[in-house]
């Protein structure tokens, strides 16, 4: 059951990001300098934008230590096919801080988190139970401690000049991660990244935050989709002058 479960949310992933690829083909040029990937998960974000795009930097950050080893094992096969692009990953948080925070993993771990989860919330209690159905397991979470960085200081450390894409998927912690970016900001081209409107992750912020945040900084919003099976949005918002 596992296994039909995951062929059938890798079908409709594929159309998805497809729509998502477009946007960038039809409004950018076919390379990129750099692109930083918040939440590189098993390495999904990398592979397909190698599949359509020519890249020379790739800087990818996973805080989870096991999803790290996939992405670790992923990356050191797309390293052997497109060989010209540096790709580099990072086991660590990225957030407004320095300091080490409690990150709660999820057996689904595409929803691993900072924020903490309501497990009374009645999308936790959905998500458990398809779980518990497909893949004979609850949804437990476990609790580690996960050193973060702040982008300003790693950009600082590379000496990155200029960003084409950020792209952010840290299930409720997108603001952290784009408050410490500080001035840095103005560095960026497009921010890619997702919105939770669900009630199982606890946010201490709204969306309209983070979209007044992004056009005080001279962001407009260009592109809005609604992710499959989900109470979720992906956005992407780019420089005005681009």
């Amino acid at each position: 059951m596992s296994y039909l479960f995951n062929v059938i949310l890798k079908f409709i992933d594929f159309f998805y990001q497809k729509k998502i690829i477009n946007f960038f083909k039809n409004i950018s040029n076919s390379q990129y300098d750099v692109i930083i990937d918040v939440g590189a998960h098993k390495g999904e974000t990398i592979l397909n934008f190698l599949k359509n795009f020519k890249i020379k930097n790739i800087y990818s950050f996973e805080a989870s230590t096991k999803t790290y080893k996939y992405l670790d094992g992923n990356v050191d096969k797309i390293r052997k096919k497109y060989n010209e692009t540096n790709i580099e990953i990072f086991n660590t948080g990225v957030g407004n801080s320095n300091k080490k925070k409690i990150f709660n993993e999820l057996q689904d771990s595409n929803s691993s988190t900072f924020n903490l989860i309501d497990q009374d919330s009645t999308y936790f209690k959905r998500k458990n139970k398809i779980l518990s159905f497909f893949f004979k397991k609850n949804f437990c979470i476990t609790k580690n401690f996960v050193s973060q960085i702040m982008l300003s200081e790693f950009i600082e450390q590379k000496d990155i000049k200029k960003i084409d894409i950020l792209k952010i998927d840290t299930e409720g912690y997108e603001l952290e991660v784009i408050k410490g970016l500080g001035k840095d900001i103005q560095l960026i081209k497009f921010i890619y990244f997702e919105h939770h409107y669900d009630n199982m992750i606890k946010k201490n912020y709204k969306f309209s935050e983070i979209h007044d945040l992004l056009l005080r900084n001279g962001f407009q919003r260009l592109f809005k989709i609604k992710m499959p099976l989900r109470k979720s949005f992906d956005y992407i918002y780019c420089k005005k002058t681009v």
